[in-house]
């Protein structure tokens, strides 16, 4: 190039001489001709007199030369581009893989890990427990939480003075940052990724520990015959496999302060931090250390806090020391190590939660001579749901287990007392316990409205949210604390593991763009150990007209034979309404009514206006799809007994 240059400044003289020329007999043509051309085409200028001949053919020397080191200059700068390229690429595959957790925690031990990668697998992967969806279909697999086959993180903090803890650089920039560490958040983690695939995503958690399932730590963890399933948290399921709580191990995180720099993006953990303001014309929050991250998009999902009663948070620390809160790891092992070194533990709660923790610590009853005491305001187990003649059935299998149940106690006081609790009723009967459980429900963690300025649902609680799940133009919830508006039954505020996996996945492609309305119907369900359990969707309340249709049951109709036969989770919120549009009735006619007290299998329908709003099928699983759609479609059904054949209930 440097010589093409170098030709033009010796040529360039004579291209203006020849210009020149050219103008120069253009005039004198047209004086001797006594007027003006009209018009000189440019090849006239191009030829002349005598004279002019010579500088036109430098001037298209000129040209050529300018035109060939055009070429070479082209030819050149391509050639080093394609070369720089294909050793970027060299580069990039030469690097190792990324394996370290994003979180400051302590690696699982080494001869954990080696166990666990030499245990065989000649099935496909472990189906999901009954607080994990199944997998869908494969265009959608990568949004759904799904389980991890390593051994869990270690839950224990770095200690002071650790190099890990040390060197951790918290992002000050975060294009989607996700406020609270469970499953709804782990879920539009997933979902923002399948979407995005360079997507930088951060999520802020209180907790210790990475994203992980909650319905295990009230059901299968206490059934596993593993002493060290306090450590491993792993469990088996009803049908036999083995997985973890985690959704996924350490390796699938990098760590936060890769993030900023990560060509590929990738989802990274703050751990043990807490959100405690949040500037939403700014578009950043600050943590509790006073690190402020700023964001581009965010989402909400801090879930909620458990409730506890009033009269035991005013009874002192001595009695709040004894008390648990049921929520999370630390409280399952808090439990798990209570219940072998006391005499009595009484659960305070009649809904889902207590039922379960009194079905799970009653079977420890005999074996650690455990008094196991339940009680509750209702009449019967789970009476703000079931219908009565249906609660007073679950209270007495409950009271197999080996429960003591008190129903109708209101609480008036708790003292401590000689080294025992003693909860004084209303009514005058006095319990004395060792230590009690609190499972009176859930309060939406709503901390951040204030600083916000987010709108708190007061009739539910929680965030309220458009249909889109939205509560700005860049702020999302999802989860426990999203009050969000529902096409069919009106505004909601729901509180189980499925609607969390499907909100935080629509929450998630929504951060990117996709503007869907939530219109799932969120399923919920609960096992009292592995022979009863049930499964619901929609609005059910025990207030409500309801209609039931039960059936004998046999021995397959129990959680734990449901899922030895189908090999996978019985839970799926990927389950859609497309697979009950043709729903096939049973052709067996209903019993008699023979076995009116015997509710071993049935559908319950709950009516609002004649039209059904909520559905439990007990004992019946795998047919959620048909509930669903009946919930979707709000008909008034004449005869309800002919929409529960569509269950096959009758079916032997």
């Amino acid at each position: 190039m440097l010589k093409c240059r170098t030709v033009w400044k010796k040529l360039a003289p004579l291209a203006r001489a020849s210009s020149t020329l050219c103008r120069q007999n253009v005039r004198r043509t047209a004086l001797n001709n006594g007027r003006t051309p009209a018009y000189v085409s440019a090849a006239h200028m191009s030829s002349g007199p005598a004279g002019g001949g010579r500088a036109n053919q430098m001037y298209v020397l000129l040209v050529g030369a300018a035109c060939v080191g055009g070429g070479v200059y082209t030819y050149r700068t391509v050639k080093g581009d394609g070369q720089r390229y294909q050793e970027r690429i060299e580069e990039i595959s030469s690097r190792p893989n990324k394996t370290q957790a994003s979180y400051i925690q302590t690696e699982p031990p080494a001869v954990e890990a080696t166990e666990t990668e030499a245990v065989p697998e000649p099935e496909p992967e472990a189906a999901p427990s009954s607080g994990e969806p199944s997998p869908p279909a494969a265009d959608v697999e990568a949004v759904i939480p799904t389980e991890t086959t390593e051994a869990p993180p270690e839950t224990s903090e770095a200690p002071p003075g650790d190099s890990a803890a040390a060197s951790l650089k918290v992002p000050s920039h975060a294009p989607y940052l996700l406020i609270g560490g469970g499953t709804a958040s782990f879920a539009a983690a997933r979902s923002i990724r399948a979407r995005d695939p360079g997507a930088k995503v951060l999520i802020v958690t209180e907790e210790p520990d990475a994203p992980y399932m909650r319905p295990p730590l009230s059901k299968e963890l206490w059934f596993s015959d593993d002493p060290s399933v306090t450590e491993t948290l792993r469990f088996k399921q009803w049908n036999g496999k083995e997985r973890s709580i985690f959704f996924q191990p350490p390796s699938f995180y990098i760590t936060a302060e890769e993030l900023s720099s990560a060509e590929n993006g990738g989802v990274a953990i703050l751990t043990n931090r807490k959100v405690v303001h949040m500037d939403v014309r700014g578009n950043k929050i600050k943590l509790d250390d006073d690190t402020e991250i700023s964001y581009d998009k965010c989402l909400i999902a801090t879930g909620g806090v458990p409730r506890n009663l009033q009269v035991i948070e005013r009874a002192g620390e001595e009695v709040m020391q004894k008390t648990t809160l049921f929520r999370k790891i630390e409280d399952f092992k808090e439990l798990d190590k209570v219940s072998r070194n006391v005499k009595s533990i009484t659960i305070i709660g009649g809904g889902f939660l207590g039922s379960e923790l009194a079905c799970a610590l009653g079977r420890r009853s005999s074996e650690f001579d455990l008094e196991v005491i339940q009680m509750y305001p209702e009449k019967g187990n789970m009476g703000k749901v079931l219908p009565e003649y249906l609660s007073n059935w679950t209270t007495e299998k409950v009271k197999s287990e080996g429960v003591k149940i008190i129903s109708e106690a209101l609480v008036k006081s708790v003292v401590s007392k000689d080294d025992q609790l003693e909860i004084q009723l209303k009514d005058g009967r006095l319990v004395k316990t060792d230590h009690i459980v609190a499972a009176v429900g859930l309060e939406p963690n709503v901390d951040l409205a204030k600083s916000a300025g987010l709108e708190v649902d007061s009739d539910f609680g929680g965030f309220r949210v458009n249909a889109e799940l939205q509560a700005r133009s860049n702020i999302w919830v999802a989860g426990d604390a999203a009050c969000f508006y529902d096409i069919r039954l009106g505004r909601r505020r729901v509180e189980h593991h499925d609607h969390a996996v499907v909100s935080g996945r629509l929450a998630g492609e929504n951060m990117t763009g996709a503007n869907k309305p939530y219109w799932h119907q969120s399923m919920f369900w609960s096992d009292l150990g592995p022979d009863v359990g049930y499964e619901a969707i929609g609005i059910v309340d025990s207030s409500l007209p309801t209609v039931g249709v039960f059936a004998k049951a046999t021995a397959k109709d129990t959680p734990r034979a449901a899922t030895e036969l189908s090999g996978t989770g019985i839970r799926s919120e990927s389950e859609t309404e497309d697979t009950a549009t043709s729903p096939v009735a049973s052709s067996t006619p209903a019993p008699s009514g023979s076995h009116k007290d015997e509710y071993g299998k049935g559908v319950i329908f709950y009516l609002r206006d004649k039209v059904v709003v909520g559905i439990i099928l007990w004992n019946v699983f795998n047919r959620m799809p048909i509930a669903r759609k009946i919930i979707k479609d709000g008909e008034e059904h004449s005869d309800l007994n002919e929409v529960a054949k569509l269950f096959n209930i009758h079916d032997d």
